[in-house]
């Protein structure tokens, strides 16, 4: 029996139960093992102030390394681009809406001087180049304990990942879809990743659920990331889509205060996905995004 290791949150373990039944549809059995990582335990300060690669995965990678687990599966935005020697991205399946939504209120019915939490500084950034108005604050927490904090009054609208309500079953909470030319979002946004050893029953099963364009766009961003030296914690916001064999990027680095967003995109055979994340990573810097980096990283 294949053992799968995953966070403890609803969604993460409704994700690994999402993969646990596919395996049981190829006929493979498997149990679910519940990691709870150091992002897990560090929650009253903003994720970005931590400075730590990795938050929501080094214990279940941990658990791969040691045989306690076979396989893993993550958020592919909290997965960092270089991993652990001995383990790979083993499977990415058909990505989920990559869009962020506004809970609460649609951006533009926001008065001046609304409160809008996020946990991104990626989405914060957005929000302040946008609407330089709204007083944006940090909110921490699984989505229900986020969505108890906006239902309080804490909050007068939140910004969250479209994917994780959609597969809880709260779409009805979505104000308004922000389009990825108004939020660019993160890298993998909507994207499950299926970690394993380099060789193995755990890979053997993850390659099985691999869903070729959607890596291809996930490999596009995550080269793109890897390029600007960036982790999930960072203001940068790629997307990535593949149509008839070809894969548009586009990608976006922005200063925490909303004051400057450096914005690239690029076009290209999806046989090239890797390199043309890279070359517009490159891009990016050459335009100024080094320096709104270098000011993040130093700060």
């Amino acid at each position: 029996m294949l053992v799968i290791a995953s966070r403890g949150s609803e969604l993460a373990l409704w994700q690994a139960h999402s993969i646990e039944q596919r395996l049981s549809a190829a006929g493979l059995l498997s149990r679910i093992r519940v990691i709870k990582t150091t992002g897990d335990k560090i929650t009253g300060v903003p994720l970005a102030s931590v400075g730590t690669k990795g938050l929501f995965t080094k214990e279940i990678e941990e658990a791969l390394l040691d045989g306690s687990a076979d396989l893993a599966v993550h958020s592919l935005k909290d997965l960092p681009t270089d991993l652990p020697p001995g383990l790979v991205l083993a499977g990415v399946p058909e990505r989920e809406d990559a869009r962020d939504a506004m809970v609460g209120r649609r951006l533009d019915e926001l008065p001046e001087g609304a409160t809008v939490g996020t946990s991104s500084l990626r989405r914060a950034a957005q929000l302040r180049h946008l609407r330089p108005d709204l007083n944006v604050e940090s909110v921490r927490g699984n989505l229900d304990t986020r969505l108890r904090k906006l239902d309080d009054g804490q909050y007068d609208a939140i910004v969250l990942a479209a994917a994780g309500l959609k597969r809880l079953g709260w779409t009805k909470r979505i104000a308004e879809m922000l389009s990825p030319e108004v939020m660019c979002p993160a890298v993998g946004q909507g994207a499950l990743a299926l970690e394993s050893l380099e060789s193995g029953p755990g890979k053997d099963a993850c390659a099985a659920l691999d869903h070729s364009s959607t890596r291809a766009a996930v490999l596009a961003e995550r080269s793109l990331l890897g390029a600007l030296g960036g982790g999930c914690q960072v203001p940068i916001g790629a997307h990535a889509i593949v149509e008839n064999s070809r894969l548009r990027l586009s990608a976006l680095v922005a200063a925490p205060d909303g004051s400057e967003i450096v914005r690239a995109q690029s076009e290209g055979s999806i046989s090239d996905a890797a390199s043309l994340g890279r070359s517009l990573g490159a891009e990016l810097l050459g335009r100024g995004a080094r320096r709104i980096l270098d000011s993040v990283y130093a700060g």
